[in-house]
């Protein structure tokens, strides 16, 4: 296979800046070579932080990244940088949850998407969203999260 898909990727194999947020970062993707096989990728970010919006507290979760590429792939050390941008990003669960999973969506155009953010607890409650693009493509082994539900120490 060609290295030329690669051309063009300005963070993988040297230093990269930390972007300043979420909307700073630069989502790279290379060319899927394999586009004429439907098969399933998974990102698993178990250490993601936010802010909360109100207290600027920090916010974790353990994010699962799933998709059905089409034409492209994400590179992944531009998404780990987009990922991390959002450390000193002020938001609540749901839009830094459902906002990642459309930039996605929106650069990558995959035949299937989803994002499950699986949120520690703020306030004693967990917070788990979710969000999806539409029904996974058939003929797809696309496993469970694995993610357990909050059970604290017990």
């Amino acid at each position: 296979m060609s290295k030329e898909i690669y051309k063009g990727l300005s963070q993988l194999g040297g230093t990269a800046k930390l972007p300043e947020s979420p909307e700073q970062a630069v989502l790279e993707k290379v060319p899927n070579p394999r586009p004429d096989s439907r098969y399933f990728v998974r990102f698993t970010c178990p250490e993601f932080t936010s802010l909360c919006p109100v207290t600027g507290q920090p916010d974790f979760a353990h994010l699962v990244i799933d998709y059905v590429p089409d034409g492209f792939l994400v590179e992944s050390k531009s998404l780990k940088l987009y990922l991390h941008s959002f450390r000193n990003h002020a938001a609540f669960h749901e839009d830094c949850t459902v906002g990642i999973g459309e930039r996605l969506v929106e650069e990558l155009k995959p035949h299937w998407l989803r994002i499950g953010g699986y949120w520690y607890p703020r306030g004693g409650i967990p917070i788990d969203v979710f969000f999806q693009t539409g029904t996974p493509p058939q003929g797809v082994w696309i496993p469970d999260q694995g993610v357990p539900a909050y059970r604290g120490r017990g």
